[in-house]
């Protein structure tokens, strides 16, 4: 079984501040960084980080060659990556001294992505093969609808969040992975209680898999109308970027490897806050190894 992230690959760059700049203000940085990322290398580093064989799809400026570096380094065939006349995207992220974000997104290269690219990547691929994708590039529908016909376990992570686009695409999902934010955006609710979202998600959008987290308040996932739970693991966070894809790409790993719906939680949540404790994205992102160790030492 091999995984396929189809999405994006970004430059970040990190500004430490005080407190996230507001409108008007002009805000001195304490320090600066640039680091791999965009969701899609994130997820598929944590894919490949957590055992699984992962491909990665997407394009890249001129500029963006170090991201291809750091995929192979972690493990992952970047064949597949297309390289486009557009800048590579990027982003802008302040981190505050209590581990918060905030992120300004630019598509760059993500958005070149076409519909011929995907359906000869996804031709590559065989039934019952992984693919993850997200909300930062163009032709999502296509390639979600290509993975479907394809016979591919097709999950999802639908960020950032655009309703209308991502509505359209759900009926070609298996697995939905989000968080609360986004689940009441999705739902156009502000209902807040993490099981009655859920449950409503799965009504409306009838997906077979949702995972909802919950930031430092765990995580839920509904599966055949069962709900399981799972705590945050206590850590002193010191940046929480990509803690979230961190947990998707350690939660589809542990399930594509016949892991049970606790084990599957337990690990995410604990590579997730792993992650935290380390600068960076996809430099944060612990290994399989690591994960085992920082359960056996909690248990």
């Amino acid at each position: 079984m091999r995984a396929l992230v189809f999405g994006s690959l970004n430059i970040d760059y990190v500004y430490q501040v005080e407190h996230f700049v507001q409108r008007g203000e002009t805000l001195a940085s304490s320090s600066f960084q640039r680091f791999s990322g965009g969701k899609g290398l994130n997820q598929a580093v944590a894919l490949s980080r957590a055992g699984l064989d992962t491909c990665m799809a997407g394009a890249v400026g001129e500029e963006g060659t170090f991201l291809l570096e750091e995929l192979r380094r972690a493990g992952v065939d970047t064949r597949y990556v297309e390289h486009s006349p557009i800048p590579t995207g990027h982003a802008i992220i302040q981190n505050t001294p209590d581990g918060d974000n905030c992120i300004l997104l630019y598509g760059g290269a993500n958005r070149s992505i076409r519909p011929e690219q995907a359906a000869a990547v996804i031709g590559q691929f065989t039934p019952g093969d992984l693919l993850l994708v997200q909300n930062e590039i163009s032709s999502l529908l296509p390639i979600m609808r290509l993975g479907k016909e394809k016979g591919m376990r097709v999950a999802l992570n639908p960020s950032p969040m655009e309703e209308a686009r991502i509505r359209e695409v759900l009926p070609f999902a298996d697995t939905l992975l989000l968080n609360r934010i986004e689940a009441s955006q999705l739902l156009g609710s502000e209902e807040a209680e993490p099981e009655k979202l859920l449950r409503e998600l799965q009504e409306r959008f009838r997906c077979k898999e949702i995972v909802l987290t919950l930031g430092g308040e765990g995580a839920l996932l509904l599966r055949e109308e069962r709900i399981f739970r799972q705590a945050a693991f206590p850590v002193k966070a010191v940046d929480s970027t990509g803690a979230g894809d961190t947990f998707t790409g350690f939660f589809l790993a542990a399930v594509l490897q016949g892991k049970d719906e606790a084990f599957s939680l337990r690990f995410a949540a604990a590579a997730a806050a792993l992650s935290v404790t380390r600068k960076g994205a996809s430099p944060s992102i612990p290994t399989w190894e690591e994960v085992l160790l920082f359960l056996k030492e909690k248990s």
